[in-house]
């Protein structure tokens, strides 16, 4: 009776367990749970030998483990691929095509946790193992049966192994993190980090205090058992009373799998637990044999990663750029590293005080994203993570180039180098003209210009336009021929179609920007009204104010700039205004905010064609806003967009608009 009783109580908890983990249905109150299982524990302790392997007391811990055996995997728990973005997933596509393969995957979300390998014979849980190297892992059996979500036993008698991953919720990991801050314990860095220490404690009671969680995604003998679709093994493995992620999808087609990447991109803050990725598999088992695997990971499936927010890597180096103002910035020379779809190895650190404030040192580990989703910049330090030999910083007090002592400016935190003949100051100068904002020169990328500039073919604006009586020399230079050259040159002669504020902005003229460049040149219609105004005139125009003025006047009361100002005129470039044309009525008068990564057209090229329309777009969103349009990986500024109840617009929305 005794040994029956204790059966049942087993078959109705495990019960229980199944309908609540796999199935999310609640069929006892947790009052009846505890009581049942207070029940079994008691009939345990009275009857040793009675206690069946399947029981879930187990679950409670308290075996104290000497340490982990290593465990040899039947078959190998390979490693996934990584692809970053739309295009690469698209590559996977094509590559799968290639074969003569039509076709269908399986997407899943990709959980952030740790892989474990879960072995079971007449039913029972025998041995559960972590990926270890992939050929050899650890046995973790005692402490993975403290997960309620892995059922003890299943309804199956044959051995069968399945796999999947261990994880930490986030409501259980801020519980632990509160937890372990009430006693004056370090905090743990994130609940993959926590999943993983919790599974390899000795002690199986600390792991089950962790109310860790599994989900199983893999069926390795599939095949053998007559599946012939992973979508298919997904299904049988629910039945068998394992937990399966809800929100995996079967895909037709590239389009519907990139629908499915950037729902669950825009949706995983939602997720009650974390995931860094989507795992993309071949559905049908006959196309992933033909299809079969590297050494490291299989061909028929792949991982995408999402880009991330933020990320540490090293800094191994600061040093020192010298701008077209000749400003001095100190530059953080970082250990490579991706970040929200590219590879970040340098980044500006502003200024001294910057530095200073943050207490940033050549050798420390820093945490770096992109500011508006665009720029690298560091954020902060890990200091538990110095080892002593971090060199802290020192700012220099000469050039880095010309060797000239820096000066720093009443009332700024930048040091300069005031040397008008610094070759860097001239090279960044010579940059700023042709760029986008500025004269839109295209081909003359950093390099080419600094070619030109050591080759001395370029010493001022100028001499851009006098490239031409250079032709037959440049021609021989390394890396160009006729095409390239001509093309240059054909860029050269277009520019000096652009309107004035494209050439204010191009002067670099100390404290005018894009904006400041383009009331300027509304305002006074063309240079010579510019060059003839006052100061105090100057002062008084709105969003200018006294120190733009001072900076405008002194430009063009400066003999040196004024031959420049002269010898363009003498080539041929416009010196006036040429207006825009409102030419869509949707853009004119609007108000739009940019966010995330556009992918077929700039951030900049947007806000011009918006304002060439006749809208306004502007970098915060507020209630005034009319649009928000959203790239890749957007940021707050979506999520504000959203609680105005601000119409939002994707990218290829807003090109449409554009196009119309």
């Amino acid at each position: 009776m005794i040994e029956k009783r204790m059966q049942e109580l087993i078959k109705i908890i495990n019960k229980a367990a199944y309908e609540y983990y796999t199935l999310d249905d609640t069929t006892i109150t947790d009052q009846e749970y505890d009581r049942y299982m207070q029940e079994l524990q008691k009939l345990e302790a009275e009857y040793p030998d009675l206690v069946q392997p399947d029981s879930p007391t187990h679950r409670v811990g308290g075996a104290i483990s000497e340490g982990f055996k290593k465990v040899v995997h039947e078959k190998p728990m390979l490693s996934l691929s990584n692809v970053f973005n739309e295009a690469d997933i698209t590559d996977f596509d094509k590559r799968i095509k290639k074969e003569g393969i039509t076709p269908e995957y399986v997407c899943e979300l990709k959980i952030d946790g740790l892989s474990v390998s879960l072995q079971y014979d007449k039913g029972v849980l025998v041995r559960a193992a972590t990926r270890g190297d992939g050929v050899t892992g650890e046995d973790i059996t005692v402490n993975a049966r403290t997960i309620k979500s892995i059922p003890l036993r299943i309804p199956y008698e044959k051995p069968i192994e399945v796999r999947g991953e261990i994880y930490m919720s986030k409501d259980s990991f801020n519980e632990l993190n509160a937890e372990r801050a009430r006693n004056n314990w370090e905090l743990l860095a994130n609940p993959r980090n926590a999943a993983a220490g919790s599974v390899r404690q000795l002690d199986s009671k600390i792991a089950a205090s962790r109310k860790l969680d599994c989900f199983i995604y893999y069926l390795p003998n599939a095949k053998e058992m007559g599946i012939h679709s992973h979508w298919e093994a997904l299904k049988y493995m629910r039945d068998l009373g394992f937990t399966t992620n809800p929100n995996i999808s079967l895909v037709k087609n590239i389009d519907e799998l990139l629908g499915y990447v950037k729902e669950w991109t825009e949706k995983r803050e939602s997720l009650p637990y974390e995931i860094d990725g989507i795992v993309i598999k071949l559905n049908d088992l006959d196309d992933q044999i033909k299809m079969g695997n590297t050494i490291k990971y299989p061909k028929w499936e792949t991982a995408y990663k999402f880009p991330a927010q933020l990320v540490l890597t090293k800094l191994k180096d600061i040093s020192f750029g010298v701008g077209r103002t000749g400003q001095v910035t100190p530059v953080a020379e970082l250990e490579p590293v991706r970040l929200m779809g590219s590879i970040i190895s340098r980044t500006t650190l502003h200024n001294e005080d910057y530095v200073l404030e943050k207490d940033i040192r050549i050798g420390d580990i820093v945490a770096i994203k992109k500011a508006g989703d665009v720029i690298p910049e560091v954020v902060r330090v890990e200091k538990n993570r110095r080892t002593g030999d971090e060199i802290p910083f020192k700012m220099i007090d000469k050039c880095p180039i010309c060797g000239e002592p820096l000066t720093k400016r009443e009332n700024e935190s930048a040091y300069y180098c005031l040397n008008p003949k610094c070759d860097a100051r001239k090279i960044e100068g010579l940059i700023h003209f042709v760029s986008h904002d500025a004269m839109k020169i295209e081909g003359f990328g950093d390099s080419v210009v600094e070619d030109f500039y050591n080759t001395g073919y370029l010493h001022s604006f100028v001499d851009y336009y006098y490239l031409y009586q250079h032709k037959e020399e440049l021609m021989e230079m390394e890396g160009f021929g006729l095409k390239s050259i001509n093309s240059l040159l054909d860029e050269v002669e277009k520019s000096k179609s652009n309107s004035l504020e494209k050439l204010l902005f191009a002067l670099g003229i100390r404290h005018v920007g894009k904006k400041n460049a383009k009331i300027l040149a509304k305002k006074y219609q063309n240079i010579d009204n510019i060059i003839n105004t006052d100061e105090e005139t100057l002062a008084n125009i709105r969003d200018i104010g006294d120190i733009i003025a001072k900076s405008v006047y002194a430009y063009f009361h400066n003999e040196e700039d004024m031959k420049i100002i002269n010898g363009l005129k003498e080539v041929g470039v416009n010196m006036t205004y040429l207006g825009e044309e409102k030419i869509d009525s949707f853009f004119d008068g609007k108000i739009f905010v940019l966010t995330g990564s556009l992918t077929n057209i700039t951030r900049e090229d947007a806000t011009s064609e918006i304002e060439k329309r006749g809208g306004k777009a502007t970098g915060s969103v507020s209630a005034k806003t009319d649009y928000v349009i959203v790239g890749e990986n957007p940021g707050s500024k979506y999520d504000k967009a959203q609680e105005l109840g601000i119409t939002i617009l994707n990218e290829q929305e807003f090109l449409d608009k554009i196009k119309q």
